[in-house]
C-alpha cells in the first residue's frame, strides 16, 4: 500500500490551476491520478487529453464544467466524464475555489496534456 498524504503533495503551475501528481514517482501501469486546484475564477484556458478519457471528482467546491462550448454546473460530490481528445476546462464560480481529482486509465501523463489556446467566456447568468 501506497499512502500519500495531502500535506506531502507537491504543488506545480499549470494555466489557470495548481496540480499535483500523487503517484509520479510509482511505475504507471494503467492508471494515473491527479489533484488539482482552481482558485476563483480569472480566465481559464481549454485544454485535452489526446490518449485517453478522464474522470474528474469534484472533492472542493461548485463552479461550471465547460467542454467544447457546452456549460454544466458542477458541486462538490458531482462526477465529470470527458471523453478522450475534448477541449474542456473546470471554472470555480466567484468567491469559490475547487479541488479535483482527475483519474486517467493512462499512466503517462506528461504525454496525455495538451494546453490550448484562448480564454473561455462562460455566461455568468447561467451560472
Amino acid at each position: 500500500m501506497t499512502v500519500v498524504h495531502s500535506s506531502d503533495l507537491n504543488f506545480r503551475n499549470l494555466p489557470g490551476r495548481s496540480s499535483a501528481d500523487p503517484f509520479h514517482d510509482l511505475d504507471p501501469g494503467s492508471l494515473a491520478v491527479r489533484v488539482v486546484i482552481i482558485e476563483e475564477h480569472t480566465g481559464r484556458t481549454p485544454h485535452l487529453h489526446p490518449h485517453s478519457p478522464e474522470i474528474i471528482y469534484v472533492a472542493e467546491g461548485r463552479g461550471t464544467a465547460w467542454q467544447e462550448r457546452t456549460e454544466t454546473r458542477v458541486v462538490a460530490g458531482d462526477l465529470i466524464r470527458i471523453p478522450q481528445n475534448v477541449a474542456h476546462a473546470t471554472i470555480p464560480e466567484a468567491g469559490s475555489r475547487l479541488k479535483l481529482i482527475c483519474f486517467f486509465p493512462r499512466g503517462d501523463l506528461s504525454t496525455n496534456l495538451v494546453e490550448l489556446e484562448g480564454t473561455i467566456s462562460i455566461d455568468e447568468e447561467r451560472r
